[in-house]
């Protein structure tokens, strides 16, 4: 059974001194250059077709893929919106393409099959994330959930954070091996309790009762130290307006992996974590290269970053979190505490939507008109960048890196652009005080062209490699990278070239769309025990003209008729 503790310590710094910046960031451009030896293994992974018509096609259409890759010895995993499926590492698929709502439910996310009952809903599953420890050489995997009505759809139940851990170092996609848990995030007060989906109970609770809800914990954000497996997420209402702000929970990683669930809620037990003149949201918590890059101080300290501009605007602040005395995660009582220290870095803020490079776009020239009444010859999407919450972090030789999303001025001398900002921060957590400070940062912007949605992987040794996407007037969407120079990110690489433009109906109408497409919503970036960074990102592979579109909305399997999305995955030998 697991142990729920009382709200622990927390402390907040609320200061905020600091003079915000009032005009967007004008970096040097970074070129783009051709790929070096450092370019390994590079292959297609899951696109949109693979989610779209897995378990019988009883799957919807979805955007964008919101990438989770992780690495293993020997195993690659790639989940993505909503399916997952198993690699070799010379980019050879061993598994079936596997429907993430069936290994984590046994439902169908829509029973499109069974023509004896009407359309039969499943639960609402989203945000996939995805972990190697490098330790205990298991897997962790968690899924966002919100309970749907089977008949009309609509979300009027409950929500959840899925939790599946490997029992090996080499699973399959068959869920028997894995462990299953279900931690509830309804917090509408009352109790609450919930099964795994082996069956075993982890225990009920009396919940707080938070502003709005019922609600769910969107975009679950995970990270680990030697003691414990963390999750965060931003709690929403499920219907209607309201934000709740981060909410933390730490689990006793041992448990997770031999079965049993243990977790303490460290914040968010009264609904809002204050930070500076906002309420906390996207706490990034860190992963690791390997085990010797954990810190032992403070009996087990896990550290996060989040960013701090809360108005659409502009910042020059970010905020160092620490999670300290992770190794009482492992008794009976644990009592983990959790405190930030607001430290300036440069400037970052509201990006805009990333253009690309104009070409055949069947489904906005023609299939939304056909399929839906829309109008024909819809402009090209633009992409959408989202906003500037801190992407992954990783903790390695003492320094937290990370990157976020930011507006630059086009160091071509054109429009505003889509770029990214990049930091490595150094913590420091003793005594019951935290500190950190910028030990370097910097841009990436590509002249006329926009990157997007970073991830930084981390080498036991500080080698970094940063993924991205590349799109612009000259790009379609592209998979790219940079590799750490000693002066930063100094250029930018193509691991898999886009061959068309982004063609998916969420940009189009009649589905609401305004021209911009959903994109990302994150990438991905690991490092392996030899040094070599895995990343994986969207892009686009497959191009497909209307008279082809017309004859077949699949083009031959390359697509589905609502988007044609792909994913690659490389490594990188920095």
């Amino acid at each position: 059974m697991p142990t729920i503790d009382p709200a622990t310590t927390q402390s907040w710094d609320l200061s905020h001194n600091f003079t915000l910046p009032t005009s967007a960031p004008s970096p040097s451009g970074t070129p783009v250059v051709a790929a070096g030896q450092e370019l390994g293994t590079s292959f297609d992974a899951l696109n949109h077709f693979d989610q779209r018509f897995a378990d019988n096609g009883n799957q919807f259409s979805l955007e964008p893929p919101d990438q989770g890759l992780c690495l293993g010895e020997g195993e690659v995993i790639e989940p993505v919106n909503t399916v997952f499926a198993t690699y070799n590492p010379g980019g050879q698929r061993t598994s079936p393409i596997t429907s993430l709502t069936q290994f984590f439910t046994g439902k169908h996310q829509i029973n499109r099959n069974d023509q004896s009952a009407p359309y039969n809903y499943g639960p609402f599953l989203s945000d996939p994330k995805c972990y190697w420890d490098p330790a205990t050489r298991r897997f962790f995997m968690t899924i966002l959930e919100i309970d749907q009505n089977p008949i009309t759809g609509a979300m009027d139940g409950g929500s959840s954070e899925l939790i599946a851990v490997s029992k090996s170092s080499t699973p399959g996609v068959d869920p028997s091996d894995w462990y299953h848990y279900s931690i509830d995030t309804t917090n509408h007060g009352g109790a609450a309790s919930k099964d795994t989906a082996g069956g075993s109970h982890v225990g009920s609770r009396t919940l707080p009762s938070h502003t709005g809800c019922p609600c769910f914990g969107d975009q679950p954000l995970i990270g680990a130290d030697r003691y414990g497996f963390y999750i965060n997420s931003n709690e929403y209402p499920i219907n209607g307006p309201g934000f709740n702000g981060a909410q933390v929970y730490a689990f006793d990683k041992a448990g997770l992996e031999n079965g049993t669930l243990k977790f303490q809620y460290v914040a968010g037990q009264n609904a809002t974590v204050p930070l500076a003149e906002g309420t906390a949201y996207s706490l990034q918590p860190a992963t690791s290269p390997s085990a010797a890059s954990w810190d032992p101080a403070n009996g087990g300290t896990e550290y996060l970053l989040s960013a701090l501009e809360f108005t659409g605007t502009l910042d020059n602040r970010i905020a160092v979190w620490a999670l300290t005395n992770t190794q009482s995660l492992t008794t009976s009582s644990p009592n983990v505490h959790i405190q930030n220290a607001v430290i300036s870095s440069e400037t970052y803020g509201q990006p805009v939507p990333a253009t690309q490079k104009d070409g055949p776009h069947p489904f906005g020239e023609f299939g939304a008109h056909a399929l839906y009444g829309g109008p024909l010859n819809q402009p090209i999407n633009t992409l959408n960048t989202n906003d500037d919450r801190m992407n992954q972090v990783v903790y390695a030789g003492g320094s937290l890196w990370s990157g976020v999303n930011t507006i630059v001025d086009d160091p071509a001398g054109g429009s505003s652009k889509a770029g990214i900002a990049w930091f490595q921060v150094r913590p420091s957590a003793f005594f019951g005080h935290l500190s950190g400070s910028v030990a370097m940062q910097g841009y990436v912007a590509v002249p006329g062209e926009n990157v997007l949605f970073p991830s930084i992987g981390v080498t036991p040794n500080g080698r970094a490699v940063m993924t991205m996407t590349l799109s612009g007037p000259d790009y379609y969407p592209s998979a790219a990278y940079s590799v750490l120079g000693f002066a930063g990110f100094q250029t930018v690489k193509i691991a898999g070239a886009g061959v068309g433009p982004a063609d998916g109906f969420t940009g189009y109408i009649p589905f609401a769309g305004d021209g911009v497409e959903r994109w990302g919503d994150y990438s991905a970036a690991t490092s392996i025990a030899n040094g070599t960074v895995w990343i994986a990102t969207e892009y686009i592979n497959q191009v497909c003209t209307v008279a082809q579109y017309s004859q077949d909305t699949t083009c031959g399997g390359t697509r589905s008729a609502l988007a044609n999305w792909g994913t690659r995955i490389a490594s990188i030998h920095p």
